[in-house]
């Protein structure tokens, strides 16, 4: 099966800044895909390429089976893309915005979008300019998904929502990819993405360094904390891929994959006097230590897992 997004070797930069470095991956249809990382990442980047809204200098991206270079247009007709500022005119009212904006696409728009107007409780009489940033996002996603795309973009659609909103908002992907449609969703809100993603992408500095399911990210990642007698006592190495390694004082926490409980048990010789739990770490938790793994040793780029395809 075709997945319904695939970049190879994507590159861009911006005079020095390099906003993509030979990022490659596919998402296949019907996930839910999470695209995390720090601002500056290159989240915005990689998916206005997707679009066909910036040129890669390098690389090939692929949506819905079509070159994003000589398809943008038709990419952006055919995909839901809801932008963290919604283009929306202030002096039209909730109805005028999906009467005009159903002038760019086949018949039957107007229906679905009034559809979802009413499932998210707005008001067709009010305008634009007198709703709430939440009440806008509603209807800048009711337009997104008014004319049924396999595909919805949607790049920091949350910012900004109160949290009732912004759980309400992501809980909505569910249903779509619930309908075999698919979601590439970049969030700051880690927390709020982990109940609604079944796959992971995460970029530090324009570069891939996480591609995985949910569950296998989870189930196989573990936090290591381990206290030392004294700050200058050299710890044991940590059986299994070390992700990240953090010190604290005589303090050290590890981010790993591949290890057992009892493989450190049995095997890791801490000195005598020390202490240590083993802990499995939320989805924020292993972003935040490689993060700070990134920026701590910016050479080094620690590969979780190879790509997903469908």
């Amino acid at each position: 099966m075709t997945p319904v997004l695939a970049l190879k070797s994507v590159s861009k930069s911006y005079g020095r800044v390099q906003a993509l470095q030979k990022v490659s991956f596919d998402v296949p249809a019907g996930r839910v895909c999470a695209l995390l990382g720090a601002n500056g990442a290159g989240k915005s980047t990689l998916i206005r390429t997707l679009l066909g809204l910036e040129t890669p200098d390098s690389g090939t991206t692929h949506v819905l089976g079509m070159d994003s270079r000589t398809h943008g247009l038709e990419i952006r007709r055919r995909v839901g893309y809801m932008p963290e500022k919604p283009a929306l005119y202030d002096w039209m009212t909730v109805a005028e915005t999906g009467w005009f904006t159903a002038g760019f696409y086949p018949s039957g728009f107007q229906n679905v979008y009034e559809q979802y107007v009413r499932h998210f409780q707005l008001d067709p009489r009010q305008k634009i300019k007198h709703l709430s940033k939440g009440t806008r996002a509603k209807v800048a996603l009711s337009l997104a998904l008014a004319h049924k795309p396999e595909l919805l973009i949607l790049d920091e659609p949350t910012s900004g929502l109160d949290p009732l909103v912004r759980r309400e908002f992501l809980e909505s992907m569910v249903d779509v990819a619930a309908e075999g449609r698919s979601v590439l969703l970049s969030s700051h809100q880690v927390s709020e993405v982990e109940r609604v993603a079944d796959m992971v992408v995460i970029l530090l500095g324009g570069e891939l360094i996480c591609i995985d399911s949910l569950d296998e990210l989870k189930s196989s990642t573990r936090e290591i904390v381990a206290t030392l007698p004294d700050m200058g006592t050299e710890p044991p190495p940590v059986p299994g891929q070390v992700l990240a390694h953090a010190q604290f004082g005589h303090e050290h926490v590890w981010l790993a994959r591949g290890i057992a409980e009892e493989q450190l048990a049995e095997r890791w010789g801490l000195p005598e006097g020390s202490a240590f739990h083993v802990q499995t770490p939320s989805l924020e938790d292993i972003l935040l230590a490689l993060l700070r793994e990134y920026r701590r040793s910016p050479g080094v780029r620690p590969a979780t897992s190879e790509a997903i395809r469908s």
